[in-house]
């Protein structure tokens, strides 16, 4: 089967990376990229062996498939123009700016029969995929998140731009979307969010807390699952996972209760290699070609966009307050 003709429509940091990705796997030909940046776009292609073409469309012309890697507020026309182009379509995250732009995007997909996917690539870290059979009606969920400053992706807040990760990891997991959302957010460096704490409450009893920072001095990417049998603490930065499992019959049948931290067991999960962004890109192209898993689907990349929209809503709702009780006091 000869390979899959794919894209990169805009080629920033994230761009550059989806071109070097798609230059060296086998099931994909890299046919060129486009950015707007005419001389990014040629050091780009220069970079990966490919071609940088002159217009959008002059490249959708050319491959079968794109990833989509400009700002965020330009997600939906050059998804809406790859479809229309008969193009299938793997937008980074966040899908979108609003959900309505994600609807967009989802029915013009649909009505040009494409695939609409979306790049939540944490999905696809080997300490997540080793760690995602055991994860089983999780109790409570803490996610930490934290990142060093970076001048890009300051047009959006670090909800859209770090949490919503662990937002997609989150509803992955518990299989639903919140019944209640709250949140508080602080910028700090730039004129959004820089930090984040936001907690998810959800019908069945599950409690999720994430907290997410771009201007940290330390970087953690950790989530941790508490379930009512084990606990899983998955290192997405270091990509390793520790699981921890009370075996029930030995616990009932400890006479003595410090015997029962014999019931205990804590064992380290064998994590496969692999590039997070190799094995997404990866998913994506073979899913194109026949009945396999690809990255995470539109609706879910949608579903994501949800809940980051809900927590920020209650970031600016906590803000309002905090600025109404200075304004009362003074």
């Amino acid at each position: 089967m000869r390979p899959l003709r794919v894209g990169v429509l805009g080629v920033g940091v994230w761009g550059d990376k989806h071109a070097r990705v798609y230059a060296a796997l086998p099931e994909a030909e890299l046919v060129g990229v486009y950015d707007p940046d005419g001389a990014r776009a040629q050091q780009v292609a220069a970079a990966h062996g490919t071609r940088a073409f002159a217009s959008a469309e002059a490249l959708l012309e050319a491959c079968e498939a794109v990833s989509v890697a400009v700002p965020t507020v330009a997600h939906r026309a050059v998804a809406e123009r790859a479809a229309a182009a008969g193009r299938h379509v793997l937008v980074e995250k966040p899908m979108a700016p609003t959900t309505a732009d994600a609807d967009a995007m989802l029915e013009a997909a649909q009505h040009a029969g494409v695939q609409l996917q979306v790049g939540h690539v944490e999905r696809f870290n080997p300490a997540m995929l080793a760690a995602r059979s055991k994860v089983s009606s999780p109790k409570f969920i803490e996610a930490h998140r934290l990142a060093l400053f970076q001048p890009r992706s300051l047009d959006i807040d670090v909800v859209f731009d770090l949490m919503i990760h662990d937002i997609d990891l989150v509803l992955e997991a518990v299989g639903e979307a919140p019944a209640s959302v709250s949140a508080v957010g602080v910028a700090v460096l730039s004129d959004n969010e820089d930090i984040a704490n936001a907690r998810l409450e959800f019908r069945d009893g599950c409690v999720a807390n994430l907290t997410a920072s771009r201007v940290s001095q330390e970087r953690l990417r950790r989530v941790r699952f508490f379930q009512s049998d084990s606990y899983l603490s998955v290192d997405l930065f270091e990509k390793s996972a520790d699981y921890l499992h009370v075996d029930l019959a030995r616990l009932r049948s400890a006479a003595h209760p410090l015997s029962k931290v014999g019931a205990i067991g804590k064992s380290k999960l064998a994590v496969g290699p692999g590039e997070p962004l190799a094995l997404e890109l990866e998913a994506f192209v073979r899913s194109l070609r026949g009945p396999a898993p690809g990255a995470a689907p539109g609706a879910a990349g949608r579903a994501a966009l949800e809940v980051a929209a809900a927590v920020r809503a209650a970031m600016k709702q906590r803000a309002a307050h905090w600025a109404a009780r200075t304004s009362a006091a003074s």
